[in-house]
């Protein structure tokens, strides 16, 4: 057993380190802009000092958009090709994508198409009483109503059928107020035509056996 003292390899081999030795650094500084900022403005490295990357991320997403920028033209071409020689690949990824991004891609083709968020569809449908703006009805769970606009215009939002009526009239107020007073009267039938129509027939059956 080694007794404590001056000559006990315990003593002898001891290192003493400061606590302060093992903590990171809260910040850094950007080899890129110069600028000292905390780490979780740096992607994590492996292997490095301090767990980061030297630049700062704001640095790396400027630098990784000026290369976009001088390659662009390579790179879309690039992904074109790869998306036409592995086409079943690609909607494959296209379809799971979207079946698990739903909320966005509806975002996404609202502002492609109209300029609209989900948040003005919603307000715009919730004005209208939260159904079609002609006839009221509301869309099944799951499902959308269409948007109708005229140019860059919305107008509001209505169901297939009555959007499909719309277009069927011509957006023709007039042809389309012949259609409401036709309904209104109940048809030509309820004029008389039909029965005006069985008369003349009658007579002339008439005459055929007169001149019999």
């Amino acid at each position: 057993m080694f007794k404590k003292g001056a000559n006990s390899p315990f003593e002898q081999h001891v290192v003493r380190v400061s606590p302060r030795s093992y903590s990171s650094p809260v910040t850094k500084q950007c080899k890129k802009c110069g600028a000292i900022k905390p780490l979780i403005d740096y992607y994590e490295a492996r292997g490095t000092r301090d767990g980061h990357r030297g630049a700062c991320k704001a640095c790396e997403s400027a630098a990784r958009a000026e290369w976009y920028q001088r390659n662009r033209e390579h790179v879309i071409e690039k992904v074109r090709s790869w998306q036409t020689d592995n086409r079943d690949r690609y909607l494959a990824w296209q379809r799971e994508y979207k079946r698990g991004r739903p909320r966005e891609e509806r975002e996404g083709h609202l502002r492609r198409t109209f300029g609209l968020s989900l948040d003005d569809y919603d307000a715009i449908l919730a004005a209208q009483g939260g159904g079609c703006a002609i006839c009221g009805e509301r869309p099944i769970s799951g499902q959308s109503l269409h948007i109708d606009h005229l140019g860059d215009v919305v107008r509001g939002i209505l169901c297939v059928r009555c959007n499909n009526a719309l277009g069927l009239l011509k957006e023709d107020p007039e042809l389309i107020g012949v259609a409401c007073d036709y309904v209104d009267s109940g048809g030509f039938a309820s004029a008389g035509v039909y029965t005006e129509r069985g008369l003349a027939i009658g007579r002339a059956r008439g005459l055929v056996k007169g001149s019999g």
